[in-house]
């Protein structure tokens, strides 16, 4: 017999397994309808069917494999550009008194008020005039600049929290400001420097609006931007593998 708290916990268990798939399905369909043909795809569509068609990747990479090398140029110059300013920024607010520094922090603090929407259009224009469109530079600098104001705010956080004790003992044995920072406050910071790394390169790798508004040669679009044309064209000709 089942034993009484199996049975009282078996509900919740098949709860649990049901949630499992209901999640884990959309993603599982995705990666073997990728290996299928169109043949495979509209008399078994629900499971996965022998043989393989790998060469649906090969065709998808042909299409978007650029785009894809784009994005993660784009991406890994905005972050690592991003990090670093933000963590010089976080580190003189925190660490050191000057006059004014309460109400430049404030006026950083102000810039996360601000919809990313509303500054669209005087963005463009400003990359515009600056002669930028259509380069990787229309991308990489409102990025870097977009990203300093979360970024000053987390860090400022996490360096002002760090003991007093270890900066005032390096300046003691003679080390210089900068390489307090480097060796001192950066590494002690590398948790939240990553966290702050990661949550930029979703959102920079995901945007599509901007790179759609910039970017009209399509040798330099991103894969958000290339996947949107890459579908379309792809259903249109009903590619279903490729597609997926």
């Amino acid at each position: 017999m089942l034993s009484r708290s199996f049975r009282h916990d078996l509900p919740f268990h098949l709860g649990l397994m049901a949630a499992a798939v209901v999640t884990f399905y959309p993603l599982l369909f995705t990666v073997f309808t990728s290996f299928k043909n169109n043949y495979q795809f509209y008399h078994v569509f629900w499971l996965p069917t022998l043989p393989l068609h790998p060469a649906n990747y090969r065709d998808a990479w042909l299409q978007v494999g650029p785009s894809v090398i784009n994005s993660a140029f784009v991406t890994v110059t905005s972050v690592a550009a991003i990090v670093t300013f933000a963590a010089l920024s976080a580190y003189v607010f925190a660490r050191h008194d000057f006059p004014g520094r309460n109400i430049l922090f404030m006026a950083v603090l102000v810039l996360l008020m601000i919809p990313g929407i509303l500054t669209l259009i005087p963005l463009f224009l400003q990359v515009k005039n600056y002669g930028l469109l259509n380069t990787y530079w229309a991308l990489i600098l409102p990025y870097i600049a977009g990203g300093q104001a979360f970024s000053i705010f987390v860090l400022r956080s996490f360096f002002a929290s760090q003991p007093e004790e270890l900066f005032e003992a390096a300046r003691i044995d003679g080390a210089s400001e900068f390489q307090i920072f480097t060796l001192i406050a950066v590494p002690l910071a590398t948790p939240i420097l990553g966290t702050v790394a990661i949550l930029h390169t979703i959102w920079i790798w995901n945007d599509y609006l901007w790179p759609a508004v910039t970017l009209s040669d399509p040798n330099l679009w991103t894969i958000a931007v290339k996947l949107v044309g890459f579908t379309g064209q792809w259903m249109f000709m009903e590619q279903w593998g490729p597609l997926f």
